[in-house]
């Protein structure tokens, strides 16, 4: 099974106004609400590409419960965790000339749900996947990851890691099977910046030396590079089309990556198949529908 966590769900509620004016009253020509959250979209993307997933997380109050609604609709399940204090947040993102966002602050999450969340966690072993994707709330340790990780070391569960920095460095040593830092986080990792493939590549492969497993570079519109477990190095351009969404592609193309790995184990088709996910979300309003991802994967 695989397992996505969100510690902290929001619902993002999108707004398009023409020409906001601040100090002034605007309305809005076109409203959306989305479920969001880097592990919930990387559970949706894989919902529609023929793979169940469970996500997990901290949800409160009302929009708590709106959020473990709609998660059915989107056609996955949610072992989801309420939280006594707060609600779950509401994030407004306002697209204009300019694109603007408010996030909220989500629920207050203590050491006891912490540790119901852990409890969950035992049940993982042999052949499953989880997927640790995105910030820590401040309600959270810094050190969740890792503790997370450690945990579940030597039960042969694959992770696959989405996060900044030094979130990413400290849990290298539990030997993830996926990172995915962009071509500017991963020369951020180093003090350096990257200017060519080959030191995309080189700088990959010092992460595995710290005990990485797949380096999945995303490089925006140069597309992205994967360095394999092997030592391979595979770079795959873009899909064609006009970006419209900056949410959720990255979510969207480790959702593919796994999609396609879990298929057949072959990561060149994983790369292929992440990438034309990402892109079916990025030239989409919301998340990259099945029909549109294997579209663009014939066009890779």
């Amino acid at each position: 099974m695989i397992y996505t966590v969100t510690f902290n769900p929001a619902l993002d509620y999108v707004v398009q106004v023409e020409h906001f004016a601040v100090g002034k009253v605007n309305r809005t020509v076109k409203e959306s609400i989305f479920y969001g959250g880097k592990g919930i979209n990387v559970s949706a993307v894989l919902a529609q590409l023929g793979y169940d997933s469970i996500a997990l997380g901290f949800v409160a109050g009302f929009t708590g419960k709106e959020i473990e609604r709609g998660i059915k609709d989107l056609g996955f399940q949610s072992d989801l965790i309420q939280v006594e204090k707060g609600m779950s947040r509401i994030n407004v993102k306002l697209k204009s000339d300019e694109e603007s966002e408010i996030n909220g602050m989500g629920p207050e999450i203590c050491a006891a749900d912490v540790e119901a969340l852990f409890g969950k966690l035992e049940k993982l072993g042999e052949g499953d996947v989880l997927v640790l994707s995105g910030s820590i709330p401040s309600a959270i340790d810094a050190d969740i990851y890792e503790r997370i990780m450690a945990r579940l070391d030597g039960r042969g569960v694959r992770i696959v890691v989405d996060a900044e920095k030094d979130l990413l460095l400290n849990v290298l040593q539990y030997h993830p099977f996926l990172i995915k830092p962009n071509n500017l986080e991963l020369g951020d990792m180093f003090g350096v910046e990257l200017h060519t493939d080959e030191e995309i590549v080189a700088h990959a492969k010092k992460l595995q030396e710290r005990g990485a497993g797949n380096v999945l570079i995303s490089m925006a519109k140069d597309g992205a590079i994967l360095v394999t477990e092997a030592g391979e190095a595979f770079k795959l351009g873009v899909a064609k089309g006009k970006v419209v969404n900056s949410v959720g592609a990255g979510d969207s193309m480790v959702a593919g990556f796994l999609a396609g790995f879990l298929e057949n184990g072959d990561l060149a088709h994983a790369l292929k198949l992440g990438t034309a996910a990402g892109g079916a979300t990025a030239f989409s309003d919301g998340l990259g529908t099945k029909d549109y991802i294997m579209e663009l994967y014939q066009t890779l």
